[in-house]
């Protein structure tokens, strides 16, 4: 069963400190891409990328060592990853020894990419790097200042978004509103998102009602983002369209979805404040 009811999420279970791959538990991306009408042949591209904040083993003499990881998981990969298994799967190295950084995130990413489907690329950094993190927002003008009336918060609402056909033009805009809800345990997921097009000018006004609409929405980081891009292009008609969540992080983990409409486009991944 790959629901994610029938996942670990919401459930108490005792932690496991040595190594286990068994724990992850994919779940297929079809069955809520469905819902917004897609395919095996996707409109866009992109990657979802994982930050984990709590990694740690054990050298060849039982010392333990921490370091910070970044994981891609492919837009095209058949499954995501539930998060708590995630979490799980990572606390499972504590008591694990193993030989060096290089061994570990070769176990990572061959444990992850069989969960996922598809090659998940894996970068670790050690705690002598650790003083090169810095804290970077995300590029973009705010919109989070436009006076507005908001009522709607239970439902997304794409018909808040439309676009002026005669004014076209290129911008990247960023709001840190976006929140949404963890469908099996109902927490919050909270989120700054960047917006880049070009196109008919998208109502700002239209675009931050449309955004809160998704605050007690239930779904999984990835499929708001696609919904997001996907509501988007049908009411907006960009030419050009990208969609950049940065989520907080929850466990010890942060999600951060990127849809492109453009196959070489290449998130950074930069650090916010919240994050």
């Amino acid at each position: 069963m790959t629901s994610a009811e029938h996942s670990l999420l919401g459930k108490s279970v005792a932690y496991r400190d040595e190594y286990d791959a068994s724990l992850l538990f994919p779940i297929p991306r079809a069955l809520k891409r469905a819902e917004l009408g897609l395919d095996d042949t996707l409109p866009f591209h992109g990657v979802d990328i994982w930050n984990a904040y709590e990694l740690s083993w054990l050298d060849l003499r039982g010392k333990p060592v921490v370091a910070l990881a970044e994981f891609r998981v492919p837009a095209t990969s058949p499954n995501i990853i539930e998060s708590k298994s995630f979490k799980l799967y990572l606390n499972s190295f504590a008591q694990t020894r193993l030989d060096g950084a290089d061994v570990v995130a070769q176990r990572l990413r061959a444990d992850l990419s069989a969960a996922a489907g598809a090659t998940v690329e894996v970068h670790l950094q050690t705690a002598a790097d650790f003083a090169r993190e810095t804290l970077h927002e995300l590029d973009g003008e705010c919109m989070d200042g436009i006076e507005v009336d908001i009522a709607d918060y239970d439902t997304p609402r794409p018909d808040y978004l439309h676009g002026d056909t005669v004014d076209v033009v290129e911008e990247t805009l960023v709001s840190h509103l976006l929140r949404s809800n963890c469908p099996v345990t109902g927490q919050p997921d909270w989120a700054s998102l960047q917006i880049r097009y070009r196109g008919p000018r998208i109502d700002r006004a239209g675009l931050l009602r449309y955004l809160v609409s998704f605050r007690r929405h239930s779904d999984f980081h990835e499929q708001c983002v696609e919904r997001i891009w996907c509501d988007l292009r049908a009411r907006c008609a960009p030419e050009y369209l990208t969609v950049y969540a940065r989520y907080t992080r929850r466990g010890g983990l942060d999600i951060n979805p990127f849809r492109s409409s453009e196959a070489g486009d290449v998130p950074g991944n930069p650090r916010g404040a919240r994050q």
